[in-house]
């Protein structure tokens, strides 16, 4: 049953988006003005600006997903942009801050972190079918006996990335505002992603777990979860800058996000963005719009 199970999820998060879990990635470039690059040269070639992200599913269709949006935007702005891999060992929130690269696609908690650390700004969120917010949800296997929030004490539970702000930020949020801290659980688990999660849930590893709405809402309509709880919405995620970048390089880089329209006149061309966490384009974000989800990730030590 559990193998039936892990097949499910393996067969919806292929339709949702791919699911190779090769670490190796071979991606045709050769038509593209962009290319992928895991290590950048160094010292960086000159007039070109290195774009990065946090993870999300499958490195193989983050890839193929923001290649397209790197055309666009060179041929908005005038700049050259080359997207780089993080490799495993090492950090986004660092590589962004050390200059390895200067523009990345981040959840907000690996922003605040580097705003922390060095000082990087928010740039652009993201618009998706509630603007620029977003939800987490927790989620149960449909036999579980979990009804609601409350009955979480005692129970397992999985999170997936440290790091992730639908994972892990928001659904501890909704637990300690239940009473429920981490020593309330019979035992947790950082998994490292919502696709771990889902398939930690559903193969009965774990009671419950903290998952992105999108990916959720879609497991429930096919009747694979049971929504336990939803959050309250907040700021969703975007792309941040390097400080030092350029003003100049900057304030064309963000008017071209602000008039990105990946629904109409600039979607030729796009891979999956639909899947993206920013499907609808880009808002001007705030620092401030931030200020409770950092009030809760210092509490959580989470900016440490």
């Amino acid at each position: 049953m559990r193998k039936v199970i892990v097949l499910t999820i393996i067969i919806l998060l292929l339709f949702l988006g791919g699911c190779n879990s090769q670490d190796v990635i071979r991606v045709d470039l050769s038509k593209t003005s962009s290319e992928v690059m895991v290590d950048r040269p160094n010292p960086p070639r000159q007039g070109v600006y290195y774009f990065g992200f946090d993870r999300r599913l499958e490195i193989k269709e983050d890839v193929k997903m923001y290649v397209p949006f790197l055309r666009y935007l060179e041929k908005k702005t005038g700049y050259q942009f080359k997207l780089h891999i993080t490799p495993r060992n090492k950090s986004i929130v660092d590589e962004l801050g050390n200059g390895v690269v200067q523009f990345a696609a981040v959840g907000t908690v690996s922003y605040l972190q580097a705003q922390e650390k060095y000082g990087v700004k928010s740039l652009v969120r993201g618009l998706g079918e509630n603007d620029g917010l977003y939800q987490a949800v927790i989620i149960t296997r449909l036999d579980s006996d979990i009804k609601g929030i409350n009955d979480l004490r005692g129970r397992s539970f999985a999170f997936g990335s440290r790091n992730s702000t639908q994972g892990h930020l928001i659904p501890r949020i909704m637990l300690a505002e239940a009473g429920i801290g981490q020593d309330s659980l019979s035992r947790y688990e950082f998994t490292g992603s919502h696709a771990e999660v889902a398939n930690a849930v559903m193969s009965g590893q774990f009671d419950a777990g903290g998952l992105q709405d999108t990916l959720a809402r879609a497991l429930a309509s096919r009747g694979l979860v049971r929504i336990v709880a939803k959050s309250k919405f907040y700021p969703s995620s975007g792309i941040s800058v390097h400080p030092d970048v350029d003003p100049e390089v900057v304030a064309a880089v963000k008017k071209a996000l602000i008039e990105f329209d990946p629904n109409g006149q600039d979607r030729e061309g796009l891979y999956h963005w639909d899947q993206s966490e920013m499907p609808n384009g880009f808002m001007e974000s705030r620092e401030e719009d931030y200020q409770e989800l950092k009030r809760w990730a210092e509490i959580f030590y989470l900016l440490n």
